[in-house]
């Protein structure tokens, strides 16, 4: 859920202004997972803004505070969210992991990239909450390596039903910058889209792994 309309807002806004996130409801998007997408999200774009990065950062470091109070460490999940975790813990001046999708193949074999605290609180940072599949993923791996995870920030957020039940059942409490819902809206308003357009975008988050059959 989004915690800050404001913020939720003026996020929109800024990736829309640096392209990190793409509309396109004429040549759309093919995702990794083969759904039809009228939107693509890379977030990792804000990194090369130092005013939006700034303002991202310290968006997130300021509500772990006020939502989950003082924390131990600071975890991204790989890849995208290693930068922003990163930045983020360096605002708290806390330590940081990254959590990588499977273990290393070679060397070490490590999934955890850093040093792993064993009974201490955890804060996950994501980049972006599609299905919750990879966030879950590392979420899952940080507690089988003795962590407790209080929760999950993620810049942006799809805001799936199907998503927010999955973090609901496992009792992961989940807030983030800005979501769909407010990006489209902001689009309309700075005239990134017409009204018909955002009917379609609508339409496309309400089945979206159907959505290339009922255009």
């Amino acid at each position: 859920m989004v915690y800050d309309k404001k913020i939720a807002k003026q996020t929109a806004k800024y990736l829309l202004q640096i392209n990190a996130i793409k509309l396109n409801t004429e040549n759309c998007f093919q995702w990794a997972s083969g759904w039809i997408s009228p939107i693509y999200c890379d977030n990792r774009l804000a990194l090369s803004f130092p005013e939006i990065r700034s303002y991202l950062t310290k968006s997130i470091a300021d509500q772990i505070i006020s939502i989950y109070g003082n924390q131990n460490i600071i975890a991204g999940v790989a890849t995208g969210a290693i930068g922003i975790g990163a930045l983020v813990a360096n605002e708290l001046g806390l330590p940081f992991i990254y959590v990588r999708p499977e273990p290393k193949k070679h060397g070490r074999k490590n999934q955890i990239e850093g040093v792993i605290a064993k009974n201490k609180n955890v804060i996950v940072v994501e980049d972006l909450i599609s299905t919750g599949m990879s966030s879950l993923n590392a979420i899952d791996t940080l507690k089988d390596n003795g962590m407790i995870v209080k929760g999950m920030i993620s810049v942006f957020t799809y805001g799936f039903n199907f998503a927010i039940e999955k973090f609901k059942s496992e009792k992961i409490q989940v807030h983030s910058l800005s979501s769909y819902d407010f990006l489209i809206n902001q689009a309309l308003k700075d005239k990134y889209i017409n009204s018909n357009q955002l009917k379609l975008l609508n339409s496309w988050k309400k089945n979206p792994s159907k959505w290339n059959s009922i255009q």
